[in-house]
């Protein structure tokens, strides 16, 4: 059966499934617009950061990450890079072309299998650039109905260039028929780091406030998490008297009962944010802005990743942190990252804590700069690696991107 009769049957099937409207998608934003497609929730967050890193050189770009509600339990949680999450449960013509139509997108970025016949040969219908990205040996699943025409080849087919993740993979998506100048074998997607920037005259001027003492960074810390953070700091100033703690709390947290916290354990602080310098005495400096992390991960030899303590946290991509040189320790509660949390722990680079004591008993070993060090390296290396793949992808877009804007330039 070919190709189209086998779509068309294909089709006639899907349209028993359930219609989504295009009218209850929020407005499309102005400007170059890349839609991807997330089949697991590390993928998700590496899309989220290929964006961080696009924008780099688009400042306009947007990101659209689509989703199948069934894959992914809980929902993502929103992250810096994307613009919005859509869930596409149906694979109905009349969805496909909706979305489509409202979106418009000017390039298309599919990652795994799990593919969805009548939205990608839409798309390939309507001229989209399409790149399938990390296809790996268990992205194509059994066919749920055997009856129904097998559309696994012509759907690969319409991508211009499919990155599978190993030669098993590829040589599978040769086997159904796609071309072998539309397949490259290419590393993992992987999350990437896309280190925040700080000001040398200002990370000169701390770094002499500080006078050589051991410092550890708490970051993004959670309300649930001040009287475990808090009680290690304490804990660990017992055994290292100028050892000095940089808090940098969650966006929703209230910094007034960590003031108070602090207070009440007899402890001394400094709001940076306010504009308190850093003195011999200062045994906290407390941030609300999540922008000064740049400066403090320079700082930091050792980083704690908060928002990982608590049932339900998901916590936050530690990549910045280690390409900036410090070690990392994290909370077990790390479901948004888990993928990147895990390479680095078993490249030594980063360490488990489930409590107070766990937390103040692993900053007093790791405050030993040799020890610290030796992660950051770990570290450092599980950053770079996938730094060439990356760098790769990027061009890739934006060449495609160029390609569409040449393409419908004035004459």
């Amino acid at each position: 059966m070919n190709r189209s009769l086998g779509l068309a049957a294909y089709r006639a099937f899907a349209r028993r499934q359930p219609f989504n409207a295009s009218a209850q998608q929020p407005p499309r934003p102005r400007g170059e617009l890349i839609w991807a497609h997330a089949t697991n929730e590390q993928r998700y967050s590496a899309l989220c950061d290929l964006s961080l890193r696009l924008r780099i050189m688009r400042p306009d770009l947007h990101l659209l990450i689509t989703i199948e509600h069934a894959r992914f339990d809980p929902l993502p949680a929103p992250q810096n890079g994307c613009d919005h999450i859509v869930s596409l449960d149906s694979d109905h013509p009349g969805t496909a072309q909706g979305f489509l139509e409202h979106w418009q997108p000017d390039l298309c970025l599919w990652t795994g299998g799990h593919l969805m016949p009548n939205l990608i040969a839409a798309a390939s219908e309507a001229k989209l650039p399409m790149i399938l990205l990390d296809v790996g040996e268990s992205d194509f699943p059994a066919r749920r109905y055997n009856w129904l025409p097998d559309l696994t080849g012509a759907s690969l087919a319409c991508f211009d260039t499919i990155l599978a993740n190993t030669d098993t993979a590829a040589q599978m998506i040769r086997n159904v028929g796609v071309a072998d100048a539309q397949i490259r074998v290419a590393a993992r997607l992987r999350s990437c780091a896309t280190p925040p920037l700080c000001s040398d005259d200002e990370l000169a001027e701390v770094t002499n406030e500080i006078s050589g003492r051991p410092v550890w960074l708490a970051a993004h810390v959670a309300e649930a998490e001040f009287d475990a953070v808090l009680d290690a700091h304490r804990a660990a100033l017992r055994l290292l008297h100028r050892l000095l703690l940089v808090l940098v709390t969650h966006a929703d947290a209230d910094a007034e009962a960590l003031k108070r916290g602090i207070v009440t354990r007899n402890m001394r602080s400094a709001d940076w944010d306010t504009g308190d310098t850093i003195d011999d005495n200062t045994q906290i400096v407390l941030s609300r802005d999540a922008d000064n992390l740049g400066l403090w991960y320079r700082l930091a030899p050792l980083t704690f990743m908060a928002n990982s303590l608590t049932p339900g946290a998901s916590g936050n991509s530690p990549l910045d942190a280690a390409a900036l040189g410090s070690a990392v320790l994290y909370g077990s509660h790390v479901t948004g990252h888990m993928e990147t949390y895990a390479r680095l722990a078993a490249a030594g680079a980063a360490r488990t804590v489930h409590d107070s004591e766990s937390l103040g008993s692993a900053v007093v070993q790791l405050a030993a700069p040799d020890q610290a060090a030796t992660m950051a390296l770990s570290g450092w290396k599980v950053v770079t690696e996938g730094a060439h793949m990356t760098d790769e992808l990027v061009d890739m877009i934006l060449d495609q991107l160029d390609r569409g804007r040449a393409n419908h330039a004035p004459t």
